[in-house]
């Protein structure tokens, strides 16, 4: 059996394809390859049946330095990202793989799936709720929305649609009000596990979203996660749309993106010696702090996204009122945070 170890040292979004290609190796060549994995998020390949210990000592083992230069070709070619790494590989191994999901491959184990989710620990019930991410890194702020949108969107579900916001310390995730506020509160695998729980995702084009895709749904609901992804020009949607999402793009509504997405990195520079602050990586067409394409797109817009899985049945409205909430949320602790959770109520958070 030919042995191989994968490295890949990419953002986490990367490495979730990644684990498509590898389970896409195995089932269009069973028994044919042992493999193992060095790369930047360990947490995603825990429970992963394809993997085994290799030691990169052994003369015996390839070790493969990972990539998807399919990517240059994204706006001509009718790609998909799950294609990048299978590309990759056919060409770099002599293979003909093909794709056999239309999602990555983040495995929960059945021990994780019967730990309550930290939502669940903090209001005390187990009713569905929407995971929300309102920012995202620096290096690519281009993808940003505007965060006094997002908090339309929460305020028009407020008592329908329990919404919960996620995001790392380091990176741009301004406080909403009327959330469960879980910023810098989960590592990776408890993101993953908090997916597993979630009814449905809002986010820009991020690791959040092919999680949303790639993490098996619970249970008695539909076998498609919902997700609003809120993309803008940047990407060109073949490249980056899973088929049950609602990806709202602009491309080809722009001069700068009328051929596809413009790949751009920042709004606007940093100043922090990056060279993504190179004039070349810069949107060119910014308005009101935002890129023109991500101004496009209205809170409304996102709202009406949201609404058609509740009106097509794919999600379901809290059933429990407000009333009840507010009742019980005084009761209910952060946690570990020791602090009353007004997530649920009227009043703004100042947490």
């Amino acid at each position: 059996m030919r042995r191989l170890i994968l490295r890949n040292f990419q953002s986490p979004g990367d490495v979730v394809m990644l684990t498509a290609a590898v389970r896409d190796l195995h089932l269009n060549y069973p028994g044919q390859f042992l493999t193992d994995v060095q790369t930047s998020c360990a947490e995603l390949w825990e429970n992963n049946p394809y993997l085994t210990d290799l030691d990169e000592c052994d003369p015996g083992c390839e070790i493969i330095e990972c990539e998807y230069p399919l990517i240059h070709r994204s706006n001509q070619a009718p790609f998909h990202f799950i294609h990048g790494f299978v590309d990759f590989f056919n060409e770099r191994l002599g293979l003909h793989i093909k794709p056999t999901a239309f999602k990555g491959d983040v495995h929960v184990s059945d021990l994780e799936k019967s730990w309550y989710s930290q939502v669940e620990e903090i209001v005390g019930t187990s009713e569905p709720f929407w995971i929300v991410a309102a920012g995202g890194k620096y290096d690519f702020t281009i993808k940003w929305w505007d965060y006094q949108r997002y908090q339309k969107v929460v305020d028009h579900f407020h008592g329908r649609v329990r919404f919960v916001q996620v995001g790392e310390h380091d990176h741009h995730h301004p406080p909403l009000e009327r959330v469960i506020d879980l910023r810098g509160r989960t590592d990776l695998r408890q993101l993953v596990r908090l997916v597993y729980h979630a009814q449905g995702v809002l986010t820009p084009v991020s690791l959040l979203m092919h999680l949303a895709a790639a993490v098996e749904v619970k249970g008695g609901w539909p076998q498609n996660r919902p997700c609003v992804v809120v993309a803008g020009g940047r990407e060109p949607p073949h490249w980056e749309a899973y088929p049950h999402h609602q990806f709202i793009h602009t491309v080809g509504a722009l001069p700068c993106c009328d051929n596809g997405g413009c790949w751009k990195s920042r709004t606007v520079p940093l100043g922090d010696g990056d060279e993504k602050d190179m004039p070349s990586n810069l949107c060119v067409d910014v308005v009101d702090h935002l890129p023109h394409c991500m101004h496009m797109i209205t809170a409304d817009e996102v709202i009406r996204r949201i609404a058609l899985y509740f009106e097509g049945g794919a999600a379901q409205y809290l059933e429990r009122k407000l009333a009840f909430l507010r009742s019980a949320a005084g009761k209910q602790n952060l946690a570990g945070g020791g602090q009353h959770l007004p997530a649920l109520l009227d009043e703004p958070r100042h947490d």
